[in-house]
């Protein structure tokens, strides 16, 4: 499966650190192999947010989140953030990031 980054994405993936984008690359080898069908501890759906699914990391170990949803034959981040546990206001405004962005996806208006 094709697995693309919000463009507003990809400078919040540059500011990791370079282990953690090694970390974040192998993850999303992992959605992009198995797509909707990505175990947990590898993806979890995001609790109060709309279809809205966190690729963790390292099974979960890892302090950085990408937020994705599929659309159409896609599955795409809109943001990535930390983790919610190390910094929940940081996960909370990733995740309406993401929203935002992938609503806009969603409406064909941003790629």
């Amino acid at each position: 499966m094709d697995v693309r980054f919000h463009y507003l994405a990809r400078p919040e993936f540059a500011e990791m650190p370079e282990a953690e984008q090694d970390a974040m690359r192998e993850a999303v080898r992992k959605l992009a192999r198995y797509g909707d069908h990505l175990p947990a501890p590898h993806s979890s759906a995001v609790r109060d947010a709309d279809r809205l699914r966190e690729l963790r990391p390292r099974g979960g170990n890892s302090p950085w989140r990408a937020l994705y949803r599929r659309i159409g034959e896609r599955m795409w981040v809109g943001a990535f953030g930390p983790e919610a546990t190390k910094d929940r206001p940081g996960f909370r405004r990733a995740c309406r990031l993401a929203e935002q962005r992938l609503e806009r996806i969603e409406k064909g208006l941003d790629h």
